[in-house]
């Protein structure tokens, strides 16, 4: 055989390894492995996107949770308020309400007064009757009416 009619033989045949090995072994495994690639680098991004979504969540309960504490300071504030309110509405019905007790005694205390007053008016006036009449039935005597006087005296 001729040297050259089995080189030619083996590169026929090589070249035939090439085209098989490309057509049915690399191309599939090249596929596969790009697939793969693809997928991986789906995964990462969706790792990264599903991290950019955890920090925007995050972000979005610090602020929900710091307007819940400024509304619930808010809320506390106004309670705190109506509160004083409350107190200080009836600290004044208190003070209205002890200054109506208080006029009312008073004016009580007044009709007493007069009528105390009243009373012993006359009665000064029924012993001074009664000392004139007392006076006038008995002779002058100016002892005798000392010792009247005296007693009036110690009666009013």
């Amino acid at each position: 055989m001729n040297i050259t009619a089995t080189l030619l033989a083996q590169i026929v045949a090589f070249v035939l390894l090439i085209w098989f090995v490309n057509k049915f072994l690399w191309g599939p495994l090249n596929g596969m492995l790009e697939a793969r690639q693809k997928r991986i680098a789906d995964g990462l991004a969706a790792a990264e996107k599903g991290k950019h979504e955890l920090e925007m969540a995050e972000k979005r309960a610090k602020d929900s949770l710091k307007g819940a504490k400024t509304q619930a300071s808010e809320i506390l504030a106004q309670a705190e308020k109506r509160a004083n309110e409350i107190v200080e509405e009836s600290k004044s019905k208190a003070r209205e309400e002890g200054d109506r007790i208080l006029a009312a005694a008073t004016a009580e205390i007044e009709q007493e007064v007069n009528r105390a007053k009243e009373e012993i008016r006359s009665k000064v006036a029924e012993i001074s009757v009664a000392a004139a009449g007392k006076i006038l039935s008995k002779e002058i005597d100016v002892k005798a009416h000392e010792k009247l006087i005296k007693d009036l005296a110690t009666q009013i």
